[in-house]
């Protein structure tokens, strides 16, 4: 198996660029947590979610499913992920 997993790879320093990187304007996710109230707690969110990476116990979140409509009349699916994992 050539890759299977970056969890040796990602640490606090990783996580907290790729935080920064993440858009914060978007719709919440299936969770209901904005990047506002995740940015809160943003250290210990992070540590937390670093923690279950690393430990394996982690299992990303199901995408909030939702359609934007066309104009032709029909709807582009459109996928909004969760801040909280």
């Amino acid at each position: 198996m050539a890759l299977s997993s970056l969890h040796h790879v990602i640490d606090l320093e990783w996580m907290q660029e790729a935080y920064r990187l993440t858009r914060k304007d978007g719709a919440p996710g299936i969770d209901g947590v904005t990047a506002a109230d995740y940015a809160k707690n943003l250290g210990a969110n992070l540590l937390d979610l670093l923690d279950r990476i690393k430990s394996g116990r982690y299992k990303a979140p199901p995408v909030r499913r939702t359609y934007i409509p066309k104009a032709d009349g029909s709807r582009r699916p459109l996928g909004i992920p969760t801040h909280r994992a």
